[in-house]
């Protein structure tokens, strides 16, 4: 038997593919990115493929301002040539003594119109003027809607926001041991129905070749009601979980990454909220537990500090010795 099927057995458990394929060519460094998303790029796409809408509302709010505000500037350009083929003398008012003044003038012209602000210091004067100011006038009042609907749908999205601990820890857990993270509610509004999944991606051997296995693993309580607090979400390493009798060297040769879906229903929106995480081997701490992330106040009110989800503290797991330093 080679050193790489000694590394990684063959597996005798069903194949499975939660949709991040089984296939192996290389070191992946991750299947989801810290922010949520897949580890996927795309190619071989083509301009219907691009949906501007899902992208200008998924985007986020300084490329969006920056793309409204670029979209503002090249319109009122286009407009401002087209005065200028017209002739400027069909700008009343705007008239001046160098090209620079006189596009800068038709630049705001355009503007007032796009915007309907109509100044009146500048006004339209012949029949291919009217009409070119009347089509912008049109096209403005496209275009502030879509922009609105669009700012509209930015502010309408639930605004859940969950918080991950930055590490994932094995810790004591009743007489054996546990694989943990915690989660909080970063944000005011109020989470119910709170749902958590975890899965583990590893490496190993299958029909001969390196593939991913995933197999999901059992949670102690995979929901709660509510989360006004901290929730440290449990994954008891028994004789059936595919943890059992590994060790940090085991998760690293097999490139393991535990992967985490959360689901609630935001309250505030009545929408059902959805998040992704996942933790590398090299983002697993052994013996360790969190520390407590939420204390009562001198008023007798639950006080939780949302930056110290990830706080944790030295445990000592069990067949380890005391606790002592």
């Amino acid at each position: 038997m080679s050193e790489l099927q000694t590394a990684f057995p063959e597996t005798s458990r069903p194949a499975y593919d939660p949709g991040l394929t089984r296939q192996y060519s290389g070191v992946l460094k991750r299947a989801i990115n810290k922010d949520g998303r897949f580890n996927v790029r795309r190619g071989g796409r083509n301009w219907r493929d691009v949906h501007l809408y899902m992208f200008l509302i998924s985007t986020s709010w300084p490329v969006f301002f920056l793309l409204v505000t670029l979209g503002f500037i090249v319109v009122n350009t286009i407009f401002a040539v087209g005065y200028m083929a017209i002739g400027m003398e069909h700008l009343k008012n705007a008239f001046a003594p160098t090209a620079e003044m006189r596009f800068v003038n038709a630049f705001f012209f355009s503007a007032h119109t796009l915007t309907t602000v109509g100044y009146g210091n500048m006004y339209p004067d012949g029949v291919a003027a009217n009409v070119t100011s009347a089509f912008e006038a049109l096209v403005g009042l496209l275009g502030f809607a879509i922009a609105t609907g669009l700012m509209f749908g930015r502010f309408s999205r639930p605004s859940a926001r969950f918080g991950f601990s930055e590490t994932m820890l094995v810790s004591p857990y009743l007489d054996k041991t546990s694989l943990q993270f915690r989660v909080v509610n970063r944000r005011s509004n109020n989470l119910i129905d709170v749902e958590a999944r975890m899965m583990l991606m590893t490496v190993g051997f299958s029909e001969g070749r390196l593939q991913r296995n995933y197999v999901p693993l059992d949670l102690e309580r995979s929901q709660v009601l509510f989360l006004p607090l901290t929730w440290t979400i449990v994954h008891p390493i028994g004789e059936s979980s595919p943890l059992h009798r590994k060790n940090a060297d085991d998760l690293a040769n097999q490139q393991a990454e535990v992967l985490v879906m959360m689901k609630a229903f935001d309250d505030t929106f009545s929408q059902t909220v959805q998040a992704r995480y996942s933790y590398r081997y090299d983002e697993i701490v052994w013996g360790a537990r969190f520390a407590p992330a939420f204390d009562v106040d001198e008023r007798g009110d639950l006080r939780v500090e949302v930056d110290r989800v990830g706080e944790i503290e030295r445990a000592v797991l069990p067949g380890q010795g005391s606790e002592s330093s």
